[in-house]
């Protein structure tokens, strides 16, 4: 939870810290007297702006080194990523920061303002709760903030596997659009007498900045980024080592023919139930099944089954069967049995269905309870496809 943990204190320091040193500063009416030197109020600003982003930096630095030191937490696996990275991730933030300072007419109404926006970013933004873990309506939301990108950019550089571009892209583009309008915003509106109200002006250059929020999460529900975060990156066929595989337990799976995550023997030669043989079409055709990144493809069948598992459809066995089928069919044998094992290794990673209308399989099941169960079943499966279970006929 390294990115979440960084990204509080960059959205502390940023919009609470240098909100509350400017409006203290402007209280005391020293920026008036700034404005009385042969210098313009801008360059002061720029090096305010400076001066904090190198507190953000070290206090980023130190609390690395800390959770290094005592907890064990590794260093980013991308470092190179961490450093191009970080001042964006800041730079978002530094605007808003202008912005609350403009609209704070004192140092209390810093901190009143500042927990408007730190709170909700904290709770349902994806920041102090994972997203992973927040409910549908709330991941909505989260698109529209800018600290769930800034959690996504920072956690990005803590993973060991190769990170495509495009899975960084639109934060970083997200949080330059929000930090480039607010800062122009911000930079418009504010005013260094501490008794000047808010004017109608003010009030429109603060919804342009709220704008940019709306066009950047309206854009995320565009691209179906709304659980991007969750999903799980696209396994290569050299992630898995044969010592991890040979580490799997094959030994204390349920059986087959059990209560739990039971398995139909191969279909060839079996009587299908008319519900059966029209759900086969349905399953090669269901979408969550073709999505570009296999590993959250395969996935996302293992959710078929778990599912019917523990809704405990009259068919559960059968479906499970047709789950296997369709990924033999559809994968290469190499390519599911890194990605299965991936999956078994990481089994918090990914997002995961916790209902399947579309293959009759509606009822709301609990997103624990459906790991638990696609564990099982990628054990099963995968314990076939390298000769480690043998198939009932």
């Amino acid at each position: 939870q390294m990115g979440q943990i960084l990204t509080i204190t960059i959205l502390g320091s940023t919009c609470l810290g240098m909100a509350t040193a400017l409006v203290s500063e402007r209280e005391r009416g020293l920026w008036r007297h700034y404005q009385l030197l042969p210098i313009p109020t801008h360059r002061l600003l720029i090096s305010v702006m400076s001066v904090r982003f190198i507190i953000v930096g070290l206090a980023v630095l130190l609390q690395m080194v800390l959770a290094k030191w005592i907890y064990g937490t590794p260093f980013p696996g991308h470092p190179v990523l961490f450093i191009l990275v970080f001042p964006i991730v800041v730079f978002g933030f530094l605007g808003l920061a202008l912005i609350l300072t403009a609209m704070a007419k004192d140092v209390p109404s810093v901190q009143a303002l500042g927990q408007c926006i730190f709170l909700p970013m904290i709770l349902i933004g994806g920041v102090g709760i994972p997203l992973i873990a927040l409910p549908s309506w709330a991941k909505m939301v989260a698109t529209f903030m800018p600290g769930r990108y800034a959690v996504e950019l920072l956690q990005s550089c803590y993973q060991s596997a190769p990170l495509p571009i495009g899975s960084i892209l639109f934060p970083i583009l997200a949080l330059l659009g929000i930090g480039i309008v607010a800062m122009i915003a911000g930079l418009k509106i504010l005013h260094w007498d501490r008794y000047q109200p808010v004017s109608k002006r003010s009030i429109l250059w603060i919804a342009i900045a709220l704008v940019a929020w709306l066009g950047v999460g309206s854009l995320a529900i565009l691209t179906e980024r709304v659980d991007s975060s969750g999903q799980l990156n696209t396994i290569t066929l050299a992630d898995i080592s044969e010592q991890q595989l040979n580490a799997i337990d094959f030994e204390t799976l349920p059986e087959d023919n059990g209560f739990y995550t039971p398995l139909a023997p191969p279909l060839k030669g079996q009587r299908l139930t008319f519900r059966m043989k029209e759900f086969q079409p349905r399953l090669e055709q269901w979408k969550p099944a073709q999505v570009p990144n296999n590993t959250q493809a395969v996935l996302n069948l293992l959710c078929v089954a778990a599912n019917s598992d523990i809704v405990q459809d009259r068919s559960e066995a059968t479906i499970a069967r047709m789950v296997f089928d369709n990924m033999q069919q559809q994968f290469e044998v190499q390519e599911l049995t890194q990605v299965l094992a991936w999956i078994i290794l990481n089994p918090d990673s990914g997002r995961v269905l916790t209902s399947i209308p579309e293959l009759g399989l509606s009822m709301e099941v609990h997103p624990d309870i459906v790991r638990e169960r696609c564990n099982w079943y990628a054990r099963k499966y995968l314990g076939r496809l390298i000769g480690k279970i043998s198939e009932n006929e």
